[in-house]
């Protein structure tokens, strides 16, 4: 079946975040929003199918997590990541940055240190400091277009720390850690007595040639010492269903962190928080082909539209993921006028770079999981912008 994204989806009236807050936070609605990261692709049509089929019968009482939900996982990991786990090693969480708060809350106490990687998904460290946790930043160097660690400086930052975020692939950059890059990670974090806690939610977007190791799969101190958190929203347009989980190998992180989640009864789900799940592992291989190849496309058609026209913004280019982080640093801009420049004067809602930690400041988040002719309109309004503020 060949799946068509180009088609342009009218998305209001569906209470779409990325619609919705436009007015709160811009002051205006006549914005392209290429912003919070969902995608303007329908959800796949398997998955919808599986939720219709749900429907028929018309008793939406309490569910239990059935079969297919475990197993769609299960197979899913081995065969995409060759990471062979068991029923007993999951939990569901109603989103990824629930169960990250769950974790802290679980395995820290008010005051503990927790670090993080900026520029980096700032709900990292805003969810660290609202459970009254130290955030202890840990900043990403900039070199030769990637992102890399600074292992010397890491070796410093995670002394004392208990628990380490970890962005695998990382967001905003789109950075895919290398095998060895996370070895030596999980062999520090495990010297100090730090946990890891991999957040994977972009793992199955990366970008070929590129290859996603699961943190846990790349050496015994990283299995024994890890909580892994995956789920299929990203990849197949399903955030709003809230449906994730974790792995835990290790049975003692597993059993305190099971006990907090039982005990509030976080983990329960709701009737439709399986089934997507297990549609999506069951059937998704080929629709994520597509859309990944599609992304593929508009990343190339942005870095070839800022270069030839817009040289003094340059691409990031992730190796996973659909988000383009822009360095706009050239323009010589001061955040706000950066932020004015994108909304103001190109009619563009992108993510400010500087909400991913001071380090993000000269850049702008796009988001390219949009129809291409959608792109190239958004690419266009920054380009007169641009030429406009020139005069």
């Amino acid at each position: 079946m060949i799946y068509n994204f180009d088609e342009v989806i009218d998305r209001r009236n569906t209470d779409a975040l990325k619609l919705e807050a436009l007015q709160p936070r811009w002051g205006r609605t006549d914005l392209i929003p290429l912003w919070v990261a969902d995608m303007d692709f329908r959800t796949p049509p398997f998955i919808i199918k599986a939720l219709r089929d749900r429907l028929e019968n018309e008793i939406l009482g309490y569910t239990v997590k059935p079969d297919s939900w475990y197993d769609s996982i299960i197979n899913w990991v081995n065969q995409r990541y060759g990471w062979k786990v068991s029923r007993e090693m999951m939990n569901f969480t109603p989103g990824i940055v629930p169960g990250l708060a769950m974790l802290i809350q679980s395995l820290t106490r008010p005051g503990d240190k927790v670090m993080v990687q900026p520029p980096v998904y700032h709900p990292f460290f805003l969810i660290t400091q609202h459970n009254n946790r130290e955030v202890v930043y840990n900043p990403l160097v900039l070199e030769n277009g990637q992102f890399r660690m600074d292992m010397e400086r890491f070796k410093e930052d995670v002394k004392g720390c208990k628990l380490f975020i970890l962005c695998n692939p990382h967001n905003p950059g789109g950075r895919v850690w290398t095998k060895e890059e996370l070895i030596e990670v999980a062999r520090i974090c495990d010297e100090n007595g730090t946990i890891v806690v991999s957040d994977e939610i972009h793992a199955d977007l990366t970008l070929p040639p590129n290859k996603h190791c699961s943190f846990a799969t790349v050496s015994e101190e990283a299995r024994r010492n890890s909580i892994v958190f995956m789920s299929p929203s990203k990849a197949f347009n399903m955030p709003g269903m809230a449906s994730s989980y974790c792995i835990i190998e290790n049975e003692s992180i597993r059993r305190t962190f099971t006990a907090y989640i039982n005990g509030s009864e976080y983990a329960e789900g709701n009737v439709f928080s399986f089934i997507g799940v297990a549609a999506a592992y069951s059937n998704g291989t080929e629709w994520l082909d597509q859309v990944i190849a599609y992304i593929q496309g508009n990343i190339d058609f942005t870095d070839r539209f800022l270069k030839e026209r817009i040289p003094a913004i340059k691409a990031i280019l992730p190796q996973a993921s659909y988000l383009v982080f822009l360095d706009c640093r050239e323009l010589g801009l001061s955040q706000p006028e950066l932020v004015s420049l994108f909304v103001e004067g190109a009619h563009l809602a992108l993510n400010d770079g500087a909400i991913f930690g001071k380090e993000g400041t000269g850049f702008m988040r796009l988001n390219v999981a949009t129809p291409r002719s959608v792109l190239q309109k958004a690419l266009e309004q920054l380009e007169k912008a641009c030429n406009e503020r020139q005069k």
